[in-house]
């Protein structure tokens, strides 16, 4: 019968953490550093970007990273640590003294999970606000970007609710998108209004659409009815739940938008009647964020279990950052799919991570022979 040993599984998993978590910050230093010396060239041609602005920019986008490197992280971290284990003939006495290795990994897997669970819920957020800090400042004095400003010259359209004429109606604003001194101007606007089934109610011109909060405020609106008759013109509020910053968001990458705050932001996007399919998969790969950790983790251990005397060791350890690499070729294939709307948003979010896992698990049962 299989012997748990709490004082080892702990011991194990204490030395998977500590391991995992010195890549993850060789890592995350190593390509902060290649960032840093990519941003050094573009400000080189840039008088007002010296090298404090450089520095600031780096160190904004530092969270960033460890949230992109965190697998392989887990992975090269947790290879090294039961390479080191199995070289000192630690795992091999261990599992000669009748326990088995599911035993003494339940530990790192359950490393591996707080560690994908921290980056969900504590890094993630902390990266959202400061690499859209960070993006901000780079478009700024890196890119000569204007933020939304870029938005005007083409019509934004907008879709939201509105029962004010009818219960569950839908209203279509449209406009060409300006920044001025008062807010944000949607010139030339016109607005359209549905029932719930989508049949036309009225619709709306006017030479402008000011943002306020809570509402759109038309000036000089004309209503034309079923009738196709106009009314005088009138000043006209329209009740909304969009904000300035909420239509820049987006357009934004997803990753400058909080894990917390993703959810409602999704919501109000597709009822306004942007794409969330960027958010919504972005969301969903936070989520897997934990499965995948765990994937890398046992993963790193079927790949470096095998005992120095059997040799192969350089083979398997190689296969293991191979298979690592694969995974995250995968797991950008299907993110693209799932962007271009070919696959379901989950499946392209949860692919990379069970596939992980079931490929670990099969390795380990070879392993441990079943």
């Amino acid at each position: 019968m299989p012997v748990f040993s709490p004082t080892l599984t702990l011991y194990i998993a204490r030395r998977f953490a500590g391991m995992a978590l010195a890549m993850i910050v060789a890592l995350a230093a190593l390509v902060a550093l290649f960032d840093f010396i990519e941003l050094l060239r573009r400000a080189a041609t840039r008088e007002d970007a010296g090298f404090a602005l450089v520095a600031t920019i780096a160190s904004l986008r530092l969270p960033f990273v460890i949230m992109q490197i965190l697998p392989f992280g887990v992975l090269l971290g947790g290879i090294i640590a039961f390479w080191r284990l199995s070289r000192a003939s630690e795992l091999v006495v261990a599992r000669a003294a009748g326990v088995s290795a599911w035993s003494f990994l339940a530990g790192p897997v359950v490393v591996a999970a707080l560690l994908g669970v921290l980056a969900m819920t504590v890094i993630s957020p902390l990266s959202a606000a400061m690499f859209s800090r960070a993006e901000r400042m780079d478009a700024t004095y890196l890119r000569n970007a204007q933020s939304m400003s870029s938005l005007a010259g083409g019509r934004l359209w907008l879709r939201q609710s509105d029962d004010s004429v009818q219960p569950g109606g839908v209203a279509i604003l449209a406009g060409v998108p300006e920044i001025t001194p008062r807010g944000f101007v949607l010139r030339e606007a016109s607005l359209w209004r549905l029932s719930a089934t989508d049949r036309p109610l009225e619709r709306v011109e006017a030479p402008e659409a000011l943002l306020t909060p809570g509402a759109w405020e038309l000036s000089q609106a004309v209503t034309f009815a079923t009738n196709r008759q106009p009314t005088p013109p009138e000043s006209l509020r329209v009740r909304t739940t969009l904000t300035p910053d909420r239509i820049e968001e987006s357009f934004a990458a997803p990753d400058t938008l909080s894990f917390w705050a993703l959810p409602e932001f999704i919501r109000v996007l597709e009822s306004s009647g942007f794409s969330a399919v960027r958010h919504r998969l972005y969301f969903e790969s936070l989520l897997s964020t934990p499965l995948l950790a765990v994937a890398m983790g046992l993963l790193a251990a079927g790949f470096s279990m095998r005992h120095a005397r059997r040799g192969g060791v350089a083979q398997m350890l190689g296969a293991g950052v191979a298979a690592g690499f694969a995974l995250f070729l995968l797991d950008k294939v299907v993110e693209e799919l799932g962007q271009a709307g070919t696959l379901p948003v989950v499946l392209a979010a949860w692919a990379p991570s069970v596939a992980g896992l079931m490929f670990a698990l099969t390795l380990l049962l070879y392993v441990e022979d079943g």
